[in-house]
């Protein structure tokens, strides 16, 4: 039996994370767990982390089609907050988002990780941006970083067969 697996380490990955600026109190800190994620347990350099910043959830799919159209990151992180309101816009939009961000990974080979929360109000929020339910930031990061090098390990496999 052979078995592909992989650690969470890369020292030479370079990774693109997209942050929705709506809702940017909660966003900041996912966005931390991520970067401390990646910097202190992926072993990434700071320099191989590009940032982007959107408006909000809605445009981050265009940005990371653009992105992995231009294969110059092994992951797209995503980092954004829908938080239910009053009407069904919570569900279009997040359905719409992650629809559309699976599909771009898949077309395109590229692991493309979720730190994007739905929540049904801002305390469900904030407590999956690093209290009682963890931070799914830094969840997006380690899934990113073992995902980059399961392919790495897939591609080598595929050369030496």
């Amino acid at each position: 039996m052979k078995i592909i697996q992989s650690g969470i380490t890369n020292q030479t990955a370079s990774i693109a994370v997209i942050i929705s600026r709506f809702n940017q109190f909660v966003n900041n800190n996912l966005l931390f767990g991520a970067l401390d994620t990646l910097t202190r347990i992926g072993q990434i350099k700071e320099d191989k982390i590009f940032k982007i910043y959107v408006p909000g959830a809605y445009e981050i799919p265009l940005i990371a089609k653009y992105i992995a159209k231009n294969k110059k990151y092994d992951a797209i992180i995503t980092i954004g907050t829908i938080i239910k309101g009053s009407t069904d816009h919570f569900k279009y939009i997040s359905s719409n988002v992650y629809n559309n961000l699976s599909k771009i990974s898949i077309k395109y080979l590229i692991p493309i990780t979720l730190g994007i929360l739905t929540a049904n109000n801002l305390e469900q929020s904030i407590e999956r941006s690093g209290l009682k339910m963890g931070n799914k930031g830094s969840e997006a990061a380690l899934a990113a970083l073992e995902m980059i090098n399961i392919i790495s390990k897939l591609k080598e496999k595929m050369i030496k067969s």
